[in-house]
C-alpha cells in the first residue's frame, strides 16, 4: 500500500520537480490539488515559512491526508525586503506576473534616482 502526500499546490512545474526529488522512495505517491474542491488558502503570514505551513496544515486538515506547501517570492534588498510574501500580488491580482514585475521595476528605478 502507498502512503499519498499531498503537495498544496495547482502549480504542476512544481509537482513535476518534487517528483523527481523524490524519485526512488518507495510506497510513496505524489499528489497535486488538482482534483481536490479546496477553498483557496489565505497567504497572510509574515515568512515564506508561515505561509507554507498554514497551507501545509489547512490542506492536511481539510483532507485527512500528509500535506506539504511551499511559498516562495523575490526578495530585493534595495527594496528592504519588498514584495517578499507579497510578490504574486505586488501590483494588486494576485498572479498578473507582468503588472508585478512593472511595478517591481519601477520601485527599483526610483531607488536609484
Amino acid at each position: 500500500m502507498k502512503t499519498i502526500l499531498l503537495f498544496a499546490t495547482h502549480n504542476q512545474g512544481k509537482v513535476a520537480e518534487l517528483v523527481e526529488l523524490l524519485a526512488g522512495l518507495d510506497g510513496l505517491e505524489l499528489r497535486s490539488l488538482s482534483g481536490y474542491a479546496l477553498p483557496e488558502v489565505i497567504e497572510d503570514g509574515e515568512t515564506f515559512a508561515d505561509n507554507a505551513a498554514k497551507k501545509a496544515l489547512a490542506v492536511s486538515a481539510a483532507t485527512g491526508l500528509p500535506a506539504l506547501a511551499d511559498d516562495s517570492g523575490i526578495e530585493v534588498d534595495a527594496l528592504g525586503g519588498a514584495p517578499g510574501t507579497h510578490s504574486a500580488r505586488y501590483a494588486g491580482e494576485h498572479g498578473d506576473d507582468a503588472a508585478n514585475n512593472r511595478k517591481l521595476l519601477e520601485a527599483m528605478r526610483d531607488q536609484s534616482d
